[in-house]
């Protein structure tokens, strides 16, 4: 792979929360970013400075659109909050297998294809599994996450076949205020009226913004392949993430959320997003010399609140 501040990279999901950060940061590092946007247009078009290729995720692509691209960065997909009716099922599996297949697929009748490919993918892939250590290697859990995170990461195997480097990045609860789960939390802690969520003992499996950036720029510069964990090095619980943030904001965090509450008002999203307990490690990250900047919970808000 070539330095940073040469590459030619393609970006889907350039607009969401860490699609922004990530852009940012290359472009800073000197790389020429073409983003994969949905716009509604038909043909190629500059805004800012920067290249961009109209896509509809659910139909194929034509390949020649998607060559001469040293990396392809995939982060595109439905967001998985909100009530899990059928069709929000339906939309959040069709966003991410549909349109990462046809993806692949164009990448590898590209004429001149990509040397990485790098596709998001969540540590949803490891269900529900209460104190156990997770690494790259431990199986996949049971539930709609981890069946949609399978088939996600599977549909990236045309590129993988084809010899494209492709990475599936396993992201955790991603620290930043700009948006993602701590952005939705911080009015209720801030108002001193946020609490644990269910009896707290869950694991969560957290990366600090930065963190992730940086590990992107790392998976680029290495040759790191398949799933990588996206996380820091220290999950915390529910309860200690609960107690940190309050104690980071000068708040008291004295007002639980029941499990049952959050069944009732969620339904499977709650007990497969907000009640689940995973324990991950970024193994692979660690064992190729990733140096975190924020391996401490306590380190990183104090860094993304300011």
């Amino acid at each position: 792979m070539r330095e940073l501040r040469k590459l030619r990279v393609l970006v889907s999901g350039a607009s969401g929360l860490i699609g922004a950060a990530l852009v940012s940061s290359l472009k800073a590092s000197g790389a020429q970013i073409t983003r994969l946007t949905r716009d509604g247009s038909s043909t190629a078009s500059s805004v800012g400075g920067e290249q961009q290729i109209p896509w509809n995720p659910e139909r194929p692509i034509a390949p020649e659109t998607l060559s001469g691209f040293d990396a392809v960065i995939h982060l595109a997909g439905e967001n998985i909050v909100g009530r899990w009716t059928a069709a929000k099922k339906a939309k959040i599996r069709k966003s991410r297998v549909d349109g990462t297949r046809n993806l692949a697929e164009a990448l590898v009748r590209a004429s001149q294809k990509p040397q990485v490919f790098v596709c998001s993918s969540a540590t949803g892939y490891y269900g529900d599994r209460g104190d156990e250590i997770l690494k790259e290697e431990s199986a996949p859990g049971q539930g709609f996450l981890p069946e949609v995170c399978q088939e996600w990461e599977q549909a990236t195997s045309a590129a993988a076949n084809a010899g494209i480097r492709t990475v599936q990045i396993r992201t955790g609860i991603v620290l930043s205020p700009q948006g993602g789960a701590l952005a939705k939390v911080l009015p209720a802690f801030r108002l001193g009226v946020g609490g644990r969520v269910g009896d707290g003992r869950q694991w969560m499996s957290w990366i600090d913004i930065d963190d992730l950036v940086g590990a992107v720029h790392h998976i680029l510069g290495t040759d790191l392949e398949g799933p990588v964990n996206m996380v820091a090095p220290r999950p915390v619980t529910n309860e200690e993430f609960t107690k940190t943030l309050a104690r980071v904001l000068s708040r008291p965090a004295i007002f639980p959320v029941p499990a049952f509450v959050v069944r009732t008002i969620f339904g499977q999203m709650g007990r497969e997003a907000l009640l689940a307990s995973q324990r991950v490690e970024p193994a692979k990250l660690v064992m190729s010399g990733y140096p975190f900047r924020f391996s401490e919970l306590r380190s990183s808000l104090k860094n993304v609140l300011g």
